[in-house]
C-alpha cells in the first residue's frame, strides 16, 4: 500500500517506521528543511515503551533516558498532594524521562534504512480528494497518489481543519516554559517532582538522562507553568527576580534554578484541547496530537502518539478506509478516556481561582490513601487504563 505520513514528529516518525516494517511503501513529508524536535523533556510510560518495543527501539530509549519510579507533588508547606508510584501497578514498573532531542534522534536515525522515503521542505497545504488522494504543498507541487494519508502534523494541524471542519482545538489559557539543567548530585533522580502554589504556579523537575550529545552529566528538565499571555513577559523580564521567587518557593531546587541565567535557555510550550469526533475520513486518518491533543497533566502526549502509530500498522488491512475506521474506534476508547481525565484535571493544577486547587487537595491526598486508590492512580499514570482490550502486542 502507498502511504503518506504528514509530519516528522514523534507520532509521524513512529507511524512511518511501523508501517514500513509491515511492508508498505511509506513517504514521510515534513514542512521544515531540517526536521527538529520542539520542547525540552518528556515522560514515556510503560504503555508507550511497549509500543516502542514493537519498533525495536525501547532498549535504546531506556538506555539513553532516565528511569522514573514515582510522581511526587507537594504544596509550598511540603504537604504531599500527589504520590503516584509505578510499583503500585507492577513491582518492576517504571517510566522513562527522556530529552525530546534524544527521542527524536532515535526515531529519526535509520528511517531510510527502514524503508521510509523522507521528503523535507514539503509544507502540505491541501489535498485532492479521491480514492487515491494527492497532496498539494504550499509551492503548488503535487505528491502522490496515495492509498492512505496519515495526518500527524500536531495539535495545530492544518489538514485536520479541512478533513473535519467541525473539529475544535482551542489553546489552553495556561502553558509552561521549559529549560534543561544539570543535576550534579542526583538529587532529583528517580522521581518527577512538582511544587504547587495553589494552581496559579506549578513547577517541576523531570530527570531526562544524559541528553542527545551523550555528555557525562545527568540532565533534568525544569518547567514553570504560567498563563500563555504572560510568556512574552517572562522571556523578556527580570530573570534574577524570577530566580529569587522560584528558590523561595522551592529551596531544594536552587541548584537547578541558579543555572538559568538567560531567558534564551527557556523554550515555551502551549497546548490545545483537541476535539475531533471521528479521526478518519475516507483514506485519511488523524493520529497523535492532531487527533487527541491534551494538556500535559497526565504525561501522555508522546505516549499516545506512539501507541497510535503502532496500533494503526497492526490493524491496517487491504481496505484502508474500513481499517482506519476500526482503528479509530478502538483507539478512541483509550485516548478518549485520557482526554476526559485531562480536561477535568487541568483546572486543578493550572488555574487562577481557588476551587480547582481546593478540589485537588481534598481529593488526591485522601484517594492515595484509600483502599485500591493507589492502584487506580498507578493505572492512570502508566497509560494502561483502557475501555476495551489492549492488543496483545501492545501489552506492557
Amino acid at each position: 500500500m502507498r502511504i503518506a505520513v504528514v509530519g516528522c514528529g514523534v507520532a509521524g516518525m513512529a507511524a512511518a517506521r511501523a508501517l514500513a516494517r509491515k511492508g508498505h511503501v511509506v513517504t514521510l513529508l515534513e514542512a521544515f528543511q531540517q526536521p527538529r524536535p520542539l520542547g525540552s523533556g518528556l515522560l514515556l510510560q510503560p504503555s508507550g515503551l511497549a509500543a516502542l518495543r514493537q519498533l525495536g527501539l525501547a532498549e535504546q530509549v531506556v538506555a539513553r533516558g532516565a528511569r522514573v519510579e514515582r510522581l511526587d507533588g507537594r504544596d509550598l508547606r511540603g504537604r504531599l498532594i500527589m504520590d503516584m508510584r509505578y510499583a503500585d501497578w507492577r513491582p518492576d514498573a517504571f517510566g522513562v524521562g527522556v530529552h525530546r532531542a534524544t527521542l527524536f534522534d532515535i526515531l529519526h536515525d535509520g528511517l531510510e534504512s527502514a524503508g521510509v522515503a523522507l521528503r523535507t521542505g514539503v509544507d502540505v497545504a491541501s489535498f485532492e480528494h479521491g480514492a487515491a488522494p494527492v497532496l498539494v504543498d504550499t509551492a503548488g507541487a503535487r505528491h502522490g497518489p496515495f492509498d492512505l494519508v496519515v495526518v500527524a502534523d500536531g495539535s495545530a494541524s492544518r489538514l485536520r481543519a479541512q478533513l473535519r471542519p467541525d473539529a475544535k482545538a482551542p489553546v489552553y489559557p495556561w502553558g509552561a516554559v521549559w529549560a534543561n539543567a544539570r543535576d550534579e548530585t542526583g538529587a532529583f533522580a528517580g522521581s518527577l517532582s512538582q511544587r504547587y502554589d495553589r494552581a496559579s504556579t506549578m513547577m517541576g523537575v523531570l530527570p531526562i538522562g544524559r541528553g542527545p550529545d551523550g555528555g557525562r552529566a545527568e540532565l533534568v528538565s525544569f518547567f514553570w507553568s504560567l498563563p500563555v499571555t504572560q510568556m512574552d513577559g517572562f522571556l523578556s523580564g527580570d530573570l534574577a527576580a524570577w530566580r529569587r521567587r522560584a528558590v523561595a518557593m522551592w529551596p531544594q531546587a536552587a541548584p537547578i534554578v541558579e543555572q538559568f541565567q538567560d531567558p534564551a535557555q527557556f523554550s515555551r510550550a502551549s497546548y490545545r484541547d483537541v476535539r475531533v469526533g471521528r479521526w478518519s475520513q475516507g483514506p485519511f486518518v488523524l493520529i497523535g496530537d492532531a487527533a487527541h491533543g491534551t494538556s500535559p497533566q497526565l504525561g501522555q502526549g508522546a505516549n499516545m502518539g506512539i501507541i497510535d502509530a503502532v496500533e494503526l500498522a497492526e490493524r491496517l488491512g487491504e481496505d484502508a478506509p474500513r481499517s482506519v475506521r476500526g482503528f479509530q474506534a478502538a483507539r478512541r476508547r483509550h485516548a478518549g478516556l485520557y482526554q476526559f481525565m485531562s480536561r477535568w484535571l487541568t483546572p486543578m493544577f493550572q488555574s487562577g481561582g481557588w476551587l480547582g486547587p481546593f478540589v485537588r487537595d481534598a481529593v488526591f491526598t485522601p484517594m492515595s490513601k484509600a483502599p485500591g486508590g493507589r492502584q487506580i492512580a498507578a493505572r492512570a499514570l502508566t497509560g494502561t487504563l483502557r475501555l476495551g482490550r489492549t492488543p496483545k502486542s501492545l501489552r506492557p
